[in-house]
């Protein structure tokens, strides 16, 4: 019998290869007030293209493939972010997925943040957790914090005891939206926005065999509403999705329908402009929007390939321009 899969212990590896590469990928390297590993891969330090691919493979648990290429889809924007996992619902939905929200203190130093990453297969704060088959068991957790500095001692406390590791076990990387890496991290979370909405659909997790995703790397913005609409609207409007399922392929037509981010009646305007629109509030945008443009999903029992939704170069100029 082959040894369960620790998203942890892969990612504390990763983790460490970085912190290697120091240097080399313009990240900064801490220890926290106990202990803990601290990398900064685009607040104070510049970070790049090159340290958001680490962050991305490390938020997938090392069960991903991340590359950045050129691409012939979106002429204006060649450069692409593409994800590949065979275990895309551990490596997207148990690790990657952005769902444990992390606040501290009050206005106007308050603190607050995403995380993302591996170390919530070991917490599992989130309801999402009781529908996963999977829990990690690692004495290392790693996190992956969309934010512009590194988390206050409460909050790293509060980390370590809820993963269940030592303090100098926990390690978290950081980097605001605005950032190269940053960018990077949050696009390569293409192929899970489709298992996020595929979940949301009630379709069977584990009929999910594989996934493949690509969508555009957008230009950086310091300003943090356009650079998340941008970093949103590189999946809304030009993300594309592959994954192979099994069971009956009437089922994965449905699913490749339903899928594409142009069913959602908030669909058609670049994200910065709906996300104001709903005064700052997420809950008050159509969670159907969260998607790629454009699926594929092959029923593999049949061999059968089912397309749906369509890239939207006009409205990706205007937000990326």
């Amino acid at each position: 019998m082959s040894e369960p899969i620790s998203v942890n212990a892969r990612a504390w590896s990763l983790l460490a290869a970085l912190c290697d590469e120091a240097a080399a990928l313009r990240v900064g390297v801490a220890r926290g007030p106990a202990g803990e590993l601290l990398v900064d891969a685009g607040a104070g330090h510049i970070g790049g293209i090159a340290a958001g691919v680490a962050l991305a493979r490390i938020c997938l648990g090392g069960l991903g493939s991340v590359t950045v290429a050129p691409d012939a889809a979106l002429p204006h924007w060649p450069w692409t972010v593409s994800v590949a996992s065979s275990q895309p619902v551990v490596a997207c939905l148990a690790s990657q997925y952005a769902g444990w929200s992390l606040a501290h203190g009050e206005k106007p130093n308050a603190f607050f943040a995403l995380g993302s990453g591996p170390a919530r297969a070991l917490a599992r704060k989130e309801p999402l957790f009781a529908e996963l088959d999977y829990a990690d068991a690692a004495d290392a957790a790693v996190l992956v914090l969309e934010a512009g500095r590194a988390p206050p001692a409460a909050v790293l406390e509060k980390l370590a005891r809820d993963c269940g590791v030592a303090p100098e076990r926990l390690g978290v990387a950081y980097a605001p939206t605005q950032s190269l890496a940053g960018g990077v991290q949050v696009v390569a979370r293409v192929l899970e926005v489709a298992l996020h909405k595929l979940h949301a659909l009630h379709f069977p997790l584990a009929r999910v065999l594989d996934g493949m995703g690509a969508a555009p790397l957008p230009p950086p913005h310091p300003d943090f509403v356009t650079a998340m609409g941008r970093t949103n609207d590189a999946i809304i409007f030009g993300g594309r999705v592959h994954l192979y399922v099994a069971g009956p392929a009437a089922e994965a037509r449905e699913l490749a329908e339903a899928l594409p981010a142009a069913t959602s009646r908030d669909y058609g305007r670049p994200f910065a402009e709906t996300f104001r629109a709903a005064h700052g509030d997420f809950y008050a945008i159509d969670p159907m929007l969260f998607s790629p443009a454009q699926v594929m999903v092959t029923a593999v029992e049949t061999g059968e390939t089912f397309r749906a939704g369509a890239l939207d170069c006009v409205l990706l100029d205007g937000s990326f321009s």
